[in-house]
């Protein structure tokens, strides 16, 4: 597997990491399943330090460091909310434009909870003819996502919670909705994407802005369901 590259030099490695691929090995994992800083350790015949999390099921822009004083510096950043982030994802229904800043849950299997805050803007909607339960024709919207905060699962449990599930969610979303997606479009993916970030480079100070392009799933979903209306 290659990881495409966005940016790299001497201090830091941003790429675009794919769906299904955790970020660092965990307890769960077999030993010989791969991982983000295994791969670009392999890739580019260097220590790789892990910065900040992205949970596997989701794909996009991720910086990691060659050093583990460059990595303290910028989760500094992450830490002290200097670091603009946005995410893109389809989900049901149509949220508008606002702020969910409800406790969300610190990890899988725990009551624990801890403040957090997600910003959100609908960027287009699309009628489908879906339905599931007590729900009808509903609708799928792309969504701009800026999270202030960075707890676990965040925007999937913020978006769930209001019933506004990500597409593709098997822990916190819509279960038979994600089914009859599948069903029709045979595309099997969490449609949450990591599409922007914006930082402080850790060694010169100079602003960097990285961009990862919408997925074409992401695009595809959406033309699948304005083709049926016709």
């Amino acid at each position: 597997m290659e990881i495409p590259i966005l940016y790299q030099d001497e201090a830091i490695i941003i790429v675009e990491k794919p769906i299904e691929l955790p970020v660092h090995k965990n307890d769960f994992m077999p030993n010989d399943a791969p991982y983000l800083t295994k791969i670009l350790g392999d890739q580019t015949g260097k220590w790789i330090y892990n910065v900040h999390r992205l949970d596997s099921k989701t794909s996009g822009v991720i910086v990691l460091a060659f050093s583990s004083e460059v990595a303290s510096e910028l989760s500094k950043q992450f830490e002290q909310k200097k670091v603009q982030k946005t995410y893109f994802a389809i989900v049901q229904g149509n949220p508008g434009e606002g702020t969910f800043d409800s406790k969300v849950l610190v990890k899988k299997k725990s009551k624990f909870k801890k403040a957090a805050i997600t910003h959100f803007k609908t960027l287009s909607t699309v009628q489908t003819k879906l339905s599931v339960k007590d729900k009808k024709d509903i609708e799928l919207s792309l969504v701009e996502i800026n999270p202030e905060t960075g707890r676990w699962h965040q925007l999937r449990q913020h978006f769930a919670k209001n019933r506004f599930d990500i597409v593709g969610d098997t822990h916190h979303g819509d279960f038979a909705l994600n089914k009859l997606i599948l069903a029709e479009t045979s595309i099997r993916r969490l449609f949450l994407h990591a599409g922007k970030l914006e930082f402080s480079h850790p060694v010169t100070g100079e602003p960097v802005v990285i961009v990862s392009e919408i997925p074409d799933e992401f695009n595809e979903l959406l033309h699948y369901y304005r083709q049926s209306l016709n």
